[in-house]
């Protein structure tokens, strides 16, 4: 991969890597109630643990304030990473000093060990330079295998690869490369989806991908901002309606680029929110007073699925209506299906992330249909936004 070192540059053998992956997992008494995190990264600790690397495992879990706080231990992730990976992870009380030290010394040529949360330290978070050094010690070389928190400038995200030899691991070099044919060098036409429910949270967001794109395509609560704007009554749809300048200014400046804005024709409508509401499908200029917009309409959808179809890269960030309940979830997933559908046919590349979207695409059935889902949110949104992050610039050859 241009411009990054992988595991590929790396000679790994009888070295102590220390290797930054995404543990912060959900967990419930004690137990991983989700291991997809720990999934992601067993390839990359499985590598270096057959290339014959004494495997250090770096990590954050939760937000302790930068004090060792028993609830936010990875002792019990270290069971999880263990039964994910099929041989023993062994646990240090510490990431630094002497106890990971004696932990590590005790180490022999492919085995793993996972030292407890970076983020017990104040210097962590900080990206103190005595802390970067403290950790550094414990390692000859880095890799970074969490691209979900690339983002933040950490000691441990950031940090180590300034002071050791630095490489992405298997997963941040498929997120990397991903992320590079959705927006870095995409195939063109692009089109992107982006729904939501507030402008408010995706400013940045939208007026970057209209520089970038052929086709943005708005919806969830979103849309009726825009809609809005463009003087379109939207009765009691949630609606930033103080946001109409920016939503139209986003318009101006798409227009200015050569990108089509496109927002919904028609709705799903419900006087209520809630699973199963009786509702009816009208268009967006005759959406009743006491009515709110829970979802597009399939008009809408036809439109989507016809940009989809001419397509040849997508990049999805938010669902297109309240998907969370039926029957409000049904332009998400038709539209989800169409581009998967286009995707196994070989002709789109369809990168998608954030939480949201995530879940509506598992919901629909066809996350492993797309070419990337990202489960990075924060890093994805901020990529997104055409914004550096930290961790990735520092892996820069």
């Amino acid at each position: 991969m241009a411009g990054f070192r992988t595991l590929d540059d790396a000679d790994v053998a009888g070295k102590r890597v220390l290797v930054r992956v995404d543990l912060n997992v959900p967990a419930k008494d004690g137990e991983v109630t989700d291991a997809t995190r720990i999934e992601r990264v067993a390839p990359t600790i499985a590598e270096l643990s057959d290339k014959g690397a004494k495997v250090i495992l770096l990590a954050h879990f939760g937000r302790p304030k930068g004090e060792p706080n028993a609830e936010y231990s990875l002792a019990p992730i270290a069971k999880a990473t263990s039964t994910v990976l099929g041989k023993p992870v062994a646990f240090a009380p510490d990431c630094i000093g002497d106890a990971a030290a004696s932990a590590i010394a005790a180490m022999k040529d492919g085995d793993v060990l996972l030292l407890e949360n970076t983020r017990f330290h104040k210097g962590e978070e900080k990206n103190d330079p005595d802390f970067v050094k403290a950790l550094a010690a414990n390692g000859d070389l880095y890799v970074n295998d969490a691209f979900s928190a690339a983002h933040r400038a950490h000691a441990s995200t950031e940090g180590l690869a300034r002071v050791l030899p630095a490489y992405a691991g298997r997963t941040m070099q498929a997120e990397l490369e991903a992320l590079e044919k959705g927006l870095g060098k995409p195939v063109k036409p692009v089109v992107a989806i982006v729904g939501g429910a507030k402008v408010s949270t995706k400013i940045d967001l939208l007026t970057n991908l209209v520089k970038k794109v052929d086709a943005l395509v708005i919806g969830g609560g979103m849309a009726n901002t825009f809609l809005a704007a463009r003087g379109t009554d939207v009765g009691k749809s949630l609606c930033e309606h103080d946001l109409a300048p920016t939503a139209k200014q986003i318009m101006i400046e798409a227009a200015s680029a050569g990108c089509a804005i496109v927002l919904p024709s028609d709705a799903v409508v419900a006087k209520e929110f809630k699973a199963n509401a009786a509702n009816e499908v009208v268009a967006v200029d005759a959406v009743p007073a006491d009515g709110m917009i829970l979802d597009v309409g399939p008009k809408t959808v036809e439109t989507i699925n016809h940009w989809i179809g001419r397509a040849a890269t997508l990049v999805w960030n938010g669902p297109l209506g309240a998907f969370e309940i039926a029957p409000f979830d049904a332009a998400t997933v038709a539209a989800a299906k169409f581009a998967a559908a286009q995707t196994k046919a070989g002709k789109l590349v369809s990168v998608a992330g954030g939480g949201d979207t995530v879940a509506a695409l598992n919901h629909a059935g066809v996350a492993d249909d797309f070419t990337y889902v990202s489960t990075a949110g924060g890093a994805f949104l901020e990529w997104m936004e055409g914004k550096e992050l930290p961790g990735v610039v520092a892996l820069s050859r």
